[in-house]
């Protein structure tokens, strides 16, 4: 797991990011099984269909507040004072409003006929069977309108929308019991490295613990990945050759973490070229620079830095965005847009490469937005992506200063 990130070797031979990124989605095609699944089920699954409103929503006006339906005809002013002629809770069906008088109705009942707005209860006061209407309102006031929300036979949630909670929602809304979505990715995923034993075992000599593996299951099981994890891989190239032969066989992707250096044991390198094609090697980042895409056969292969933040960052900036494409996300919900906030820091001395920094957002004592960086560079501490809540991006060749402002990108926006 000897993979360098050290900035002297940024050179000309490194891609820039963009291009990386638009070279890795270029080979990404959405898995070609599909499968209808309850809706109760489909959270997190990629809808393979959009879902079309089986109703109008609301089907009818109804009331957006509790108080009282009346015709503002009837209102002569302040303090006008009308009978009560009925009473509407929701869900009942209310006879059109007589003349000259008001309903008392409660939120989303429906509006009765002749009525054209809804006076809100704190503005009115009950006398008897009559009602002191003190505010008059405006015409449609507290009024939903039947079709505010959509009408039946829209497009509601397109095709290649990632489910959230707030699609459940709406599919529920209108009338939707089970949606088409893909199937899931299929990822198999191996460590590489002699140094590694797996946690709950005593440490020997030279070892140490193999947390790439539960770090990148996390990862692809947060997107909703079925993940089939191979192991350790001892630093062999004939031990390479045959894990990622196996590993293609059963998956849609293969993903390695360690061993994309060019060190005597990094073997990645030279086994994807054996057994198919390297597209991509280094790319103009720090951390992450040695990042392998290619394809065993015709399986996609992305290995990662065995560096554990170097990992994280690689997987977050072009594994991730590639991911989801794979499972059918439409493009414009592979990459999150990042904010832009100030400065907590001074950045004198920067890199070549442009740099995605371990960052903290928060509010000062003024409640105003600020960044702060982890303390340290190094893509081995991975207590710093505990620490932190979001990458900060740091252009190449460019100075900052504190109050400059910057990029960031949240980990709530990287990890779901």
């Amino acid at each position: 797991m000897s993979d360098c990130d050290c900035s002297a070797h940024a050179g000309p031979s490194l891609k820039p990011l963009e291009e990386a990124l638009e070279l890795i989605l270029s080979h990404a095609k959405a898995v070609d099984g599909t499968e209808t699944v309850p809706l109760a089920e489909a959270l997190g699954r990629v809808l393979a269909n959009g879902v079309i409103s089986q109703v109008t929503v609301p089907p009818w006006d109804n009331s957006a507040m509790d108080g009282y339906a009346v015709n503002t005809a009837d209102l002569q002013g302040e303090n006008s004072r009308l009978p009560i002629s009925q009473r509407i809770p929701a869900g009942s069906a209310p006879e059109p409003l007589e003349p000259g008088t008001a309903a008392r109705i409660f939120t989303g009942a429906p509006v009765p006929a002749n009525a054209d707005a809804v006076v809100i209860q704190e503005v009115c006061e009950q006398d008897g069977d009559h009602v002191v209407v003190k505010e008059p309102p405006q015409a449609s006031a507290n009024i939903r309108r039947a079709g505010e929300d959509t009408e039946q036979g829209v497009e509601v949630i397109p095709p290649g929308t990632r489910v959230g909670p707030q699609h459940l929602g709406l599919a529920a809304a209108v009338g939707v019991g089970e949606v088409e979505v893909y199937r899931r990715l299929k990822v198999a995923l191996f460590s590489s490295g002699d140094e590694l034993i797996n946690p709950g075992q005593p440490l020997g000599p030279g070892q140490i613990y193999n947390s790439n593996e539960f770090t990148l299951k996390g990862l692809l099981e947060g997107l909703g990945c079925e993940v089939t994890t191979l192991g350790i891989v001892e630093d062999t190239f004939d031990a390479t050759c045959e894990a990622l032969a196996n590993a293609a066989k059963q998956a849609d992707l293969v993903m390695t973490s360690g061993g994309v250096s060019v060190g005597e044991e990094d073997h990645l390198k030279p086994a994807v070229e054996k057994l198919g094609t390297l597209n991509l090697w280094k790319i103009a980042i720090r951390p992450g620079k040695p990042l392998a895409f290619g394809f065993i056969d015709d399986t996609p292969f992305v290995g990662t830095p065995g560096n554990p933040v170097s990992l994280f960052v690689t997987y977050c900036l072009f594994a991730r965005p590639f991911v989801l494409k794979s499972q059918g996300v439409n493009d414009a919900g592979l990459t999150p847009t990042p904010i832009r906030a100030k400065a907590d820091f001074n950045w004198p001395k920067p890199d070549k490469r442009r740099e995605f920094a371990r960052a903290q957002l928060a509010l000062d004592d003024q409640g105003e937005a600020k960044i702060s960086l982890y303390r340290s560079r190094s893509s081995g501490v991975l207590s710093s992506l505990v620490w932190a809540n979001g990458l900060a991006i740091l252009p190449e060749n460019q100075t900052l200063s504190q109050g400059d402002l910057v990029q960031f990108l949240p980990f709530n926006e990287l990890l779901k």
